[in-house]
């Protein structure tokens, strides 16, 4: 069942399962995922009798801008705020926040910036806070041909392809980057369905652009990257789940972020799991919340 939250900025979809008195516990997707990819992580958390929350993000699903004044950004301060205030808006004071991609940011973001929210935290790759004034520096040959759809869209092409075939370019994206998982098409769409919302893709382009400075951020969550570009520390307990086949970033990338962590630390390197970890490992990745 489809729930909403009203925050400063937008009206946030998302599904909730289990008691009302249970250890909250939100799951966050990323590009090109949506709340579908935790339905089984759900299953087992609320037979343990954990409360589960899986918000859409902004751009994807029902979840909607409340004024059409608001930027249309992706930027990682805009999706750490949208989780903040998504607890406030809830009043939730504290929970274990799991996530992947763009939501494994946003959780990273809040348990860094806000660890007093934070019981505890899964998050796919490790420290996923982005360092932009590094953006300019070259990876390897390699990473970089990973990040192709990157720089497609900071291009006026990859921004007019997007909109024209959302589904084809996602459906790429979770091949490539999942290379051992043989999805079939309706657990696809299941998913996709979440890309049709009018935002998408003002959303993802900003993202991207923005990430290696080619986009403007909005001035409303200027502090807040400030302070994410001092790379601030997690304190808060931490496992790092890092799919071993991981087509976009492999999990060697994860190896020395154990530094980013003040706090107790665990890395799980998954065999022939890729980027979609709690859709293609949803038993390690209950595990991984229920061990916090």
């Amino acid at each position: 069942m489809i729930r909403h939250a009203r925050t400063p900025v937008l009206d946030i979809a998302y599904e909730e399962s289990g008691p009302l008195d249970g250890l909250p516990v939100v799951l966050l997707h990323g590009f090109p995922y949506a709340p579908r990819g935790y339905d089984e992580v759900v299953a087992r958390l609320v037979a343990e009798g954990r409360r589960c929350l899986v918000p859409y993000l902004r751009g994807y699903g029902p979840t909607r801008f409340l004024s059409p004044a608001t930027p249309r950004s992706g930027q990682q301060a805009a999706l750490g705020q949208d989780l903040l205030d998504f607890l406030d808006a809830l009043g939730i004071e504290r929970a274990v926040l799991g996530g992947y991609d763009w939501g494994g940011r946003a959780a990273c973001i809040v348990a860094a910036l806000w660890p007093a929210r934070v019981a505890g935290l899964v998050t796919c790759t490790g420290y996923n806070i982005q360092d932009i004034a590094a953006s300019v520096r070259p990876a390897s040959a390699e990473q970089e041909h990973r990040w192709w759809y990157q720089y497609y869209f900071h291009t006026e092409r990859g921004r007019a392809g997007l909109e024209a075939d959302r589904r084809g370019i996602a459906k790429l994206l979770w091949r490539l980057w999942s290379p051992d998982w043989e999805f079939d098409e309706a657990s696809f769409e299941a998913s996709a369905e979440a890309f049709d919302n009018p935002d998408f893709v003002a959303v993802v382009i900003q993202s991207y652009r923005h990430r290696f400075g080619y986009a403007a951020g909005d001035p409303a969550h200027d502090a807040v990257e400030a302070a994410l570009a001092a790379r601030p520390a997690i304190g808060v307990p931490s496992i790092n789940l890092h799919g071993g086949s991981d087509g976009v970033g492999p999990a060697a990338q994860s190896e020395g972020h154990h530094r980013h962590f003040t706090g107790p630390y665990e890395r799980r390197v998954l065999p022939r799991i890729g980027h979609n970890v709690p859709q293609e490992a949803p038993e390690a990745f209950a595990t991984a919340v229920l061990d916090l």
